[in-house]
């Protein structure tokens, strides 16, 4: 998608939401495989929400924090802030919900089934996780749009809300 908004007229500015993870001392505190702590206490959403969405929001500079946290390192990135000038785009996981301010959201849904037979063993347990979001925040019935993405080969559009025909 960013790629492509350019050729639309569109300049894209992405900054994904993994580079706003806490450190490992908060995310890994009850386990390293802890699926509560993977949906509750991984993502800084406060940080993602000032350091970016307020940013480009009513009111705000119109720069953006790319990167908080290297999760590799597990250090302060110390990135310089860029300007966004058109589109920006924010992908990640478990993101719905939490009350970040974001104008669209598209939701890659994929089911349960498909989640189970895609996710590599050394990740399954995760998988708690993402089904306690289907549950609890029903990210399909917030999102603007839906892309339906077991097959991804095939991928199937839904519309909703204010772009539902």
């Amino acid at each position: 998608m960013a790629a492509l908004l350019p050729s639309l007229g569109r300049p894209a500015t992405v900054v994904p939401a993994g580079g706003f993870l806490r450190p490992a001392s908060v995310r890994l505190e009850h386990g390293r495989t802890d699926a509560d702590a993977r949906y509750t206490d991984w993502l800084d959403v406060s940080a993602l929400g000032r350091e970016v969405l307020d940013r480009v929001g009513p009111g705000g500079p119109g720069d953006v924090l790319p990167e908080l946290w290297d999760v590799e390192r597990d250090r302060a990135t110390r990135a310089a802030r860029v300007p966004v000038s058109g589109v920006l785009l924010v992908p990640g996981a478990l993101l719905q919900g939490v009350g970040l301010a974001f104008d669209v959201v598209v939701h890659l849904r994929v089911s349960p089934a498909a989640r189970r037979r895609r996710t590599p063993a050394d990740q399954a347990w995760e998988l708690p996780a993402f089904d306690r979001y289907d549950d609890e925040v029903d990210p399909v019935a917030l999102a603007d749009a839906v892309v339906l993405a077991d097959h991804a080969d095939r991928p199937a559009l839904v519309l909703q809300g204010r772009w539902q025909r």
